[in-house]
């Protein structure tokens, strides 16, 4: 049974910008992949990766299976801690690629970029698990931010599920993730949903480390709502120290009166 969630933020990444008008992405730099969302790291976020990758290797439980988010950055940061994880025999030996831990868009009138396939990872990256099928992807145009949270409760719900009754019994899981996501994945795991979402509660900065550990093993106390936070962002490893924190500011959204239910952000149950 899983006892232990690492989750980590993407390094510090290059940045793109979007015209909300016409929903047109243009990237600082070129992308790897060619879509304008998925920037690789700047250098800044390189030298973090490594020094994140240095912490990863020492951690105690040790990590024992990866997840994370489609984008190239997300990959591009565990990559110095996979391959000597892998190389050591450790980690699981393959990322599993989660669109329901990637990144979160707001609402809009028009379809944001969809994130890389496997397709068009793999030439970047080794050890991607390629039997692994991600299933619970964000809605095309863009999400609320009770959306948000109900689409990470049903990706950890599977993730720790399915792991839970993994014959080689993994005890510890690692995801990499982003900003808003790593805030949700906090709330959710937890079970602490402000009434404001707005609140500053769990941290989120580049490359930093968030650690949560089961309360309870019995069956009937479920997989969510079921954690203590033991690490809230930790960025001690880093040289930098903390950097690019971010908490959610209003809806996110790019249309201004969304007429969906969800949009009523009190509806959240965890």
């Amino acid at each position: 049974m899983i006892e232990v969630v690492y989750v980590i933020r993407h390094a510090f990444r290059a940045n793109w910008a979007v015209n909300p008008q016409t929903g047109e992405y243009t990237a600082s730099t070129r992308t790897p992949t060619g879509i304008p969302t998925d920037p690789p790291l700047a250098a800044k976020g390189v030298e973090q990766s490594k020094e994140l990758a240095e912490y990863l290797c020492r951690l105690d439980p040790p990590i024992d299976r990866i997840y994370s988010s489609p984008f190239y950055r997300c990959l591009q940061t565990l990559k110095p801690a996979t391959e000597r994880l892998f190389a050591q025999g450790k980690g699981g030996g393959k990322v599993r690629i989660e669109r329901g831990v990637g990144e979160f868009f707001g609402r809009a009138d028009f379809e944001h970029p969809t994130p890389p396939s496997l397709t068009i990872l793999s030439p970047h990256f080794d050890n991607l698990d390629q039997d692994y099928v991600s299933i619970h992807a964000p809605a095309s145009k863009g999400e609320m931010i009770v959306e948000l949270h109900e689409r990470v409760n049903r990706a950890l719900s599977r993730i720790i599920t399915e792991l839970d009754h993994d014959p080689a019994q993994p005890k510890t899981v690692l995801i990499c993730t982003h900003a808003a996501t790593m805030i949700a994945i906090g709330r959710v795991l937890t079970g602490r949903m402000p009434e404001d979402p707005d609140e500053d509660d769990f941290q989120c900065y580049t490359a930093s480390l968030s650690k949560f550990v089961r309360r309870s093993k019995e069956p009937d106390k479920g997989v969510i709502a079921n954690w203590d936070c033991a690490l809230n962002s930790d960025t001690g490893y880093l040289s930098g120290g903390a950097e690019r924190g971010w908490k959610f500011n209003g809806e996110e959204s790019f249309v201004a009166f969304p007429d969906d239910p969800a949009a009523d952000r009190s509806s959240l149950k965890l």
